[in-house]
């Protein structure tokens, strides 16, 4: 695999700025050959610096406006069991795997307080949590985003 270079973080910048860019507009806005943007692009695809479209979808437009993070702890050896039967749930939408006093960070979004209590309903019944923790999102302050170590890097 090639190294990251600042041609890479350009590219990657102007598909922040417009995802849509076809390489020929990406090659004319950076003064690059279409088949070096063709090439890069591809690489970078290759590489996994492109994350699913999925995640550029609101879960309130699609008619979950609540959303929650459920800390889980789990009974360790049964841990990739509970992840297995964790993501049949559909309103879990993002697991991650934590050190420090829980084992699990769950993103849930649901319709309402009620869907919220059904759905923590069923993951402290999965087999293996021993206990869980529920904290409303109250808003995303700081959104996912790159653009300022790409910048700073360059």
């Amino acid at each position: 695999m090639r190294s990251f270079d600042n041609t890479d973080r350009r590219i990657l910048l102007a598909l922040a700025d417009d995802p849509r860019s076809t390489n020929v507009s990406l090659a004319d806005r950076l003064g690059l050959s279409r088949n070096t943007v063709q090439a890069r692009v591809a690489e970078l695809e290759r590489n996994g610096a492109f994350l699913s479209f999925e995640r550029r979808i609101s879960a309130r437009v699609a008619g979950y406006p609540l959303a929650a993070f459920v800390n889980v702890h789990v009974q360790q050896q049964r841990l990739a069991e509970v992840v297995e039967n964790l993501a049949a749930i559909p309103e879990i939408v993002s697991a991650h795997g934590l050190s420090g006093p829980s084992d699990l960070l769950l993103r849930v979004v649901c319709v309402d307080a009620e869907d919220l209590f059904r759905i923590t309903g069923i993951i402290q019944s999965t087999e293996g949590v021993d206990r869980a923790e529920t904290s409303l999102d109250m808003g995303e302050l700081i959104p996912y985003r790159l653009r300022p170590l790409l910048t700073r890097d360059a």
